[in-house]
């Protein structure tokens, strides 16, 4: 049946049309669009949404749904819950490991902890001694694992560091317990593999969350095929009713391992695609693993190289011959210069989105900046990691270049296509994935503690809002989505509050009223009139 949505205030983020006051939807897709007292006589039924904010469903350029998905399942170590690693150690005693036969937990920033250090073997074999414990940091590129889980993966102090990783090792060289980058798989490979119906039932529950900030259209920054192919995950969910639709990353050594790129598999169109091929540059900022040029504070330490020229020109090949992206992630501006200077004598390969995209981009160099700019290399920053990780990068990097982090305004000002994201749940916030965060975060420029995180970088809400709907779905090609406008898919949400004129400081607060996609509401906090 057509819906006529009325009484609204839309922002349509189309620029040959900015606002609306009503929309009719048909077949899941906005068939008009316009002023109220110019709707056609159109029959159908009739959503009065009585003077509420209407803006175009949230579009995650950078997320990682199926983790997400597995650790809101586990024990989250992070505030207002946890606040040191004795928390840690009492909430991971109580975590009920009959069903994996591993003790789980996420999030933890020693920022945030009392010792303001990780936790260490000897501390998690306070929880147990006889099952595995794993821990992942909020930046998700490290893990801290108790004595059993080193046995099981076989770790000793003989163990070398592989290629792109790192074993941390006390005085006597023996491991601590912390594995880095690439360490952290000679652990991970070992946990219990859940089914492929246990997944799925987790992404069911995923689908409801993202409805409920306003998400309507995702990706997969990190999919994989063994043990369980992501794409397969995703198609089958939708199948069973996961709503979102989803651009699938698949990691480099997967796409050289598996034939993937198919016909089928890449086609925009799908509720579920491969957008493109992943690799790493480098580290986190927060983990001390970024590729930098300056150490970071109190240390020598300059981060972990994670690729090469040759494997970026490599990868780049397989996604010029299948008309797909090559997305890298890069933090420290030594990891961006390394992609940027690869490509930039190189010629772009896609004329409706970047070829290439950085993921992250927290501290790009000048040359960088222009010759991104100048080659169409798109950045993928989150604001929210300078929010809540706030402790971790002022002791790693001090303030004053911290708030140069994540320079959205500049990458604006500079041309730069951009788009924000959440990179959930790999950052030290409860709620990662809600956008709304972000977007406080990059328009207020403060920490949640309040600190400065640099005026000179705010955007707008207006610009905020773009960055997460139609640039966001420039940015990942997914087809007729991220702006209200005819012959576009009808996902929108419903606000009680009107951003333009919220209070910066309540933006995180901001709760949708009801989420729809493709013309059907999929969250609601209560009944719409309908006449």
């Amino acid at each position: 049946m057509m819906k006529i949505i009325c009484n609204a205030k839309i922002y349509t983020a189309d620029i040959n049309q900015p606002s609306a006051t009503a929309m009719v939807i048909e077949d899941g897709k906005v068939l008009w669009i316009g002023q109220q007292e110019q709707l056609p006589p159109y029959q159908g039924e009739i959503i009065d949404v009585q003077g509420k904010v209407i803006i175009p469903g949230i579009i995650d350029a950078h997320m990682h749904p199926i983790m997400l998905a597995d650790v809101l399942e586990q024990v989250a170590c992070l505030p207002p819950y946890i606040h040191s690693i004795e928390d840690i150690i009492n909430a991971l005693a109580k975590y009920d490991a009959s069903q994996r036969g591993w003790i789980l937990g996420w999030g933890y920033d020693e920022g945030k902890l009392k010792e303001r250090r990780a936790p260490l073997k000897e501390d998690l074999d306070l929880a147990s001694t006889e099952l595995p414990i794993v821990v992942m940091r909020t930046c998700g590129h490290i893990i801290s694992v108790n004595s059993k889980a080193l046995a099981i993966a076989g770790i000793t102090k003989d163990t070398p560091d592989p290629k792109g990783g790192q074993i941390d090792r006390n005085d006597n060289g023996e491991p601590t317990g912390v594995l880095r980058e690439n360490a952290r798989n000679l652990v991970l490979q070992h946990l219990p593999t859940p089914t492929e119906e246990e997944i799925i039932n987790r992404l069911l529950k995923l689908s409801q969350t993202l409805a409920s900030y306003g998400v309507t259209s995702i990706t997969e920054l990190m999919a994989t095929v063994a043990p369980i192919d992501y794409l397969s995950l995703y198609r089958k969910a939708r199948e069973k009713g996961f709503k979102q639709r989803v651009a699938v990353y698949y990691v480099w050594e997967d796409i050289q391992r598996y034939e993937l790129l198919t016909a089928d598999n890449i086609d925009r169109s799908a509720g579920a695609y491969i957008g493109g091929i992943k690799l790493f540059s480098d580290g986190s900022v927060s983990g001390r693993t970024a590729l930098v040029s300056e150490p970071f504070l109190g240390s020598e330490e300059k981060g972990i190289a994670m690729t090469s020229k040759e494997e970026l020109l490599a990868a780049a090949a397989e996604a010029k011959e299948c008309g797909i992206q090559l997305v890298v992630h890069a933090m420290g501006d030594r990891a961006i210069d390394l992609i940027v200077d690869t490509f930039y004598e190189e010629k772009a390969w896609l004329t409706d989105a970047p070829s290439v995209r950085i993921e992250h981009a927290a501290m790009p160099s000048e040359s960088a900046l222009q010759k991104a700019a100048e080659w169409g290399i798109g950045f993928v920053p989150q604001p929210i990691f300078l929010f809540c990780e706030i402790e971790s990068y002022l002791e790693n990097l001090g303030l004053e270049k911290t708030q140069t982090l994540y320079g959205v305004q500049t990458f604006l000002q500079r041309g730069i296509a951009t788009a924000l994201s959440s990179d959930a749940p790999a950052t030290s916030w409860a709620e990662a994935a809600n956008p709304f965060v972000t977007i406080q975060a990059a328009v207020t420029r403060r920490a949640y503690d309040g600190t400065d995180l640099g005026a000179a970088e705010k955007i707008s809400v207006e610009e905020a809002i773009q960055l997460y709907t139609v640039d966001a779905k420039t940015m990942i090609r997914m087809e007729n989505v991220g702006q209200l406008k005819e012959g576009y898919e009808a996902n929108f949400v419903v606000l009680t509050d009107d951003l333009m004129t919220l209070s910066h400081n309540q933006l995180m607060h901001v709760k949708p009223f009801a989420t729809y996609i493709e013309g059907e509401c999929v969250f609601t906090q209560s009944t719409i009139q309908a006449q």
